[in-house]
């Protein structure tokens, strides 16, 4: 499986509504829900009126699409990392995963998969 790295820093946010959000970005994953609306997006596109963020993220995506009946794709990733005690933030679109991790440790996120298999 291939994995792609993606040359961006990213934040996490947690915000009142979607009205500063440019939804047409490059990277732009929203998440509402009935206690909050989220927001993942490049640090450098982070709206001015986020009530909370966290910045220092990188991500990368599994090259392709992956089919809704692939079993484990996820489930062998966040083990891996796991393993090598590297926490993950997942985000699931319909076509395949990205996987962010915090930037001091995306490096060695990269090198423990490709020792696992991965083609980076």
């Amino acid at each position: 499986m291939k994995i792609k790295s993606i040359d961006q820093d990213f934040s996490v946010c947690r915000l009142w509504d979607y009205s500063g959000v440019d939804l047409n970005a490059e990277y732009c994953f929203v998440g509402k829900t009935d206690e909050e609306h989220s927001l993942v997006c490049p640090t450098a596109d982070v709206p001015e009126h986020v009530l909370e963020r966290e910045d220092g993220w990188r991500a990368f995506r599994i090259e392709g699409v992956l089919d809704f009946s692939l079993i484990g794709v996820l489930a062998n990733i966040s083990r891996v990392l796991a393993e090598h005690k590297i926490g993950i933030f997942v985000i699931s679109t319909y076509r395949t995963d990205y996987i962010l991790t915090k930037k001091e440790q995306f490096g060695r996120a990269l090198e423990v998969l490709a020792l696992a298999g991965y083609e980076v």
